[in-house]
């Protein structure tokens, strides 16, 4: 195999080593293999090397070196992405960058809630860090345990909490970052109120690292909420979740946390993949919300979601529910929703959606997309869930049981272009939460308008005009464009 100037992939291997280190390099199949899959294991590909840098200076060493080789560059924090954006998929001139030992939390200000992190800590480590100091950091996912905070940015993530704190770009203050020719962006201020003209930093959050490595994050810090109530509801429509989460949102106001929906379908799932879970409720409702309310201070919360269920069960809006008593329940419910994906994974390979239509839409998207999918997958199986308060769904579609390899990739792309289809009716998102990356790189070109495609270009051009970073991720760049 050989690269574009000619040299082989041993010689790569050796003018990295000899400039960076046996430390920082990994050439070797086997310890490369981690770093070169997706987080499903669906795709597995191979690289030139893993580098690994320690610090921010390694980082620009490392990408000044790889410019000068004619090696791209793919950036990878926890590789639990789903959209393919940290797998490489060129052996013979893409390097993977990891920042997984860039790990250290440099700074927490409690009085200035802020608080100054690397790229390659694990999120759930940042926030058990600043709940130490009776801080929180509200992005909430199910992969917390080992995404890590360079990538949460580099997708601006979504999760749990949007509804009340917002996706990433909003936890924000500012960025350091490694440019494609080895110069740093030194952005880590904390400042609430900077408006020294264009705001830097935006340009490299959700860039998914074609602009840049991310090497560290200032994040905003809230006082953290020692009061949360958490409810599993069964109700008799989707459309009722949706007039509930308007209830709730008014009711509760800004102590809504978080107001996710799943159909009857996700606990038989949770139970496949978590038979010991507890279902405190009946699993035969046409549709589920698990809702939580938080705060802190002089508020009491509980007595909150006492009264609100009160009044809503009275009105019917609510058939039956369970609050959790302890953290403990309030855990297991919680794992419902997550064990929904894990039996989802145990039926095989399937399809991953993650769109978004206007809040007043979703319940009619939902119907349509479905109706869509039934009549072009017959005996497929759709599971919608998702995020109520900003409108993104998950409409995930398992194909029948005993379904053929070949034939299960058949009706997952008939699935996905039957739900785009009903998805552009309504003016939608293909990508809510998770991205672009190279898996929906297509689908994401094909709904460019010149203009937009335009400004795309030129500020790629005008960052990375040798495109190392990350090619083939989000927008296909041709040498001569």
């Amino acid at each position: 195999m050989m690269a574009d100037n000619g040299a082989s992939l041993a010689e790569w291997r050796l003018k990295l080593r000899g400039a960076l280190g046996d430390d920082i390099v990994l050439s070797e199949a086997g310890e490369m293999a981690p770093y070169c899959r997706d987080w499903h294991g669906d795709v597995t590909s191979q690289a030139v090397a893993v580098l690994r840098p320690r610090s921010t200076e390694q980082v620009a060493e490392a990408v000044r070196l790889c410019r000068q080789l004619g090696l791209s560059i793919v950036p990878q924090g926890g590789n639990t992405g789903l959209v393919l954006a940290a797998t490489p998929d060129a052996e013979q001139n893409q390097v993977v960058l990891s920042l997984e030992r860039m790990n250290k939390i440099r700074q927490i200000d409690a009085d200035d809630f802020s608080a100054v992190v690397e790229a390659g800590c694990i999120l759930s480590e940042l926030k058990d860090a600043v709940a130490g100091k009776g801080m929180f950091f509200p992005l909430a996912l199910g992969a917390q345990g080992s995404c890590r905070i360079g990538g949460n940015v580099s997708t601006n993530a979504g999760g749990i909490n949007v509804l009340r704190y917002g996706m990433t770009r909003e936890l924000i203050f500012g960025l350091e970052v490694v440019l494609p020719d080895g110069s740093i962006f030194d952005g880590l201020s904390t400042l609430r109120k900077d408006n020294r003209g264009i705001d830097l930093k935006q340009l490299f959050i959700g860039a998914e690292g074609t602009l840049g490595v991310i090497t560290a994050v200032s994040v905003k810090l809230t006082p953290y909420p020692d009061q949360v109530a958490t409810a599993l509801l069964g109700l008799a429509s989707l459309d009722d979740a949706i007039r509930l989460f308007r209830r709730a949102r008014r009711d509760c106001c800004d102590l809504l946390s978080a107001f996710e929906f799943m159909p009857p379908l996700a606990l038989t799932l949770a139970k496949e993949a978590m038979p010991d879970l507890p279902i405190p409720i009946a699993a035969d409702y046409p549709a589920y919300v698990l809702m939580e309310i938080s705060g802190s201070g002089l508020v009491d919360i509980d007595d909150l979601m006492a009264r609100f269920l009160e009044i809503v069960m009275e009105e019917g809006l609510v058939v039956d529910g369970t609050i959790a008593a302890s953290q403990t329940q309030a855990r297991n419910l919680w794992l419902i929703r997550e064990g929904m994906n894990e039996g989802q994974a145990k039926r095989g390979m399937h399809l991953r959606t993650d769109v978004s239509v206007k809040l007043s839409q979703l319940a009619d998207f939902v119907g349509d997309a479905e109706k869509a999918v039934e009549a072009a997958v017959p005996g497929a199986i759709c599971v919608s869930y998702g995020h109520v308060g900003d409108g993104n769904v998950h409409l995930n579609v398992l194909p029948a049981a005993g379904t053929t390899p070949q034939r299960r990739a058949e009706q997952i792309y008939t699935a996905k272009t039957a739900i785009n289809e009903v998805l552009d009716r309504y003016q939608g998102s293909i990508s809510a939460e998770h991205g672009i990356g190279r898996l929906k790189r297509a689908d994401f070109e094909a709904r460019l308008s010149p203009v937009r495609r335009q400004l795309l270009t030129a500020v790629k051009r005008a960052i990375d005009p040798d495109l190392v970073m990350n090619p083939g991720c989000q927008l296909n760049f041709p040498l001569n464009s």
